[in-house]
């Protein structure tokens, strides 16, 4: 793994050593202080180049359009809310998704399942272990965002998201996200309703850099992707992990995200 991952700059298998140690003090204090930390370069050039070309084939013929408007609950209904309450405002999202499925032997999917990384995940995120999930497509997803496309705000289910940039585009693509809009106790709606009329002033935006591994808190963080512009696509791995063994997406979910079911 050492040829497609920068390992001198982050030992993430040398396990016991001082440097490993203090990277994953570096990204659980990143993670409490910003709720996300980043690994800029840890995907080598030429590991890059092999996984657009695994992945880049499929992209052009198989990959699924997931475009629809949603709320960025993803639900049709918050309990409490009206319906037309203005937190359940609809926003729209476009990409062009390619499942692990599609892409068994490539590079991303070794990477993906490669178990020092997950261990090191367990250890940034203060987790006893994380487990990669046996749904053949949910696994893995890599999107594709072309000229126009974005991903709309939206909060995860999931407590933690784990994505590897594997192409940047030209222009825009950027993420963008607010730290701890809401609480498990105070779903903040008023703040939600500020987020999408633009008055935040507390939202931060990453650059940009392929071959960058990020990590950050998508329950209470409300994220986005900004519309892509340019010719060369915003190309994105995201990669999950689970704290219990067995993790499967239900048909509803496939359907939704993936266009079909198995």
């Amino acid at each position: 793994m050492k040829d497609f991952l920068d390992l001198d700059c982050f030992p993430l298998e040398d396990l016991g050593s001082s440097e490993r140690n203090t990277l994953v003090e570096t990204c659980r204090n990143d993670l409490a202080e910003r709720g996300m930390f980043n690994l800029e370069g840890l995907v080598r050039p030429q590991a890059l180049a092999q996984c657009l070309a695994d992945v880049i084939p499929v992209r052009e013929t198989s990959a699924f359009t997931h475009k629809r408007k949603h709320n960025v609950y993803f639900k049709d209904h918050i309990d409490g809310l009206a319906p037309d309450h203005p937190a359940l405002a609809t926003v729209e999202t476009i990409n062009h998704t390619v499942c692990a499925d599609q892409i068994p032997d490539s590079l991303v999917c070794a990477i993906y399942e490669w178990p020092p990384l997950a261990q090191f995940l367990a250890d940034a995120m203060d987790k006893p272990v994380l487990h990669t999930m046996p749904d053949p497509l949910a696994r893995v997803n890599v999107m594709a965002y072309g000229h126009g496309d974005a991903l709309n705000w939206h909060f995860d289910r999931s407590e933690f998201t784990t994505t590897l940039l594997l192409q940047a585009p030209e222009a825009g693509g950027e993420f963008q996200y607010r730290s701890d809009l809401r609480t498990e106790t105070d779903p903040n709606y008023d703040g939600v309703v500020r987020l999408l009329c633009g008055d935040d002033e507390e939202i931060h935006t990453l650059p940009v850099i392929a071959g960058t591994l990020n990590v950050f808190r998508g329950t209470n963080t409300v994220h986005r992707v900004t519309p892509v512009r340019g010719t060369r696509e915003r190309i994105i791995a995201v990669l999950s992990y689970y704290e219990q063994p067995g993790a499967m997406f239900s048909a509803e979910d496939r359907m939704g995200f993936f266009g079909r079911i198995a």
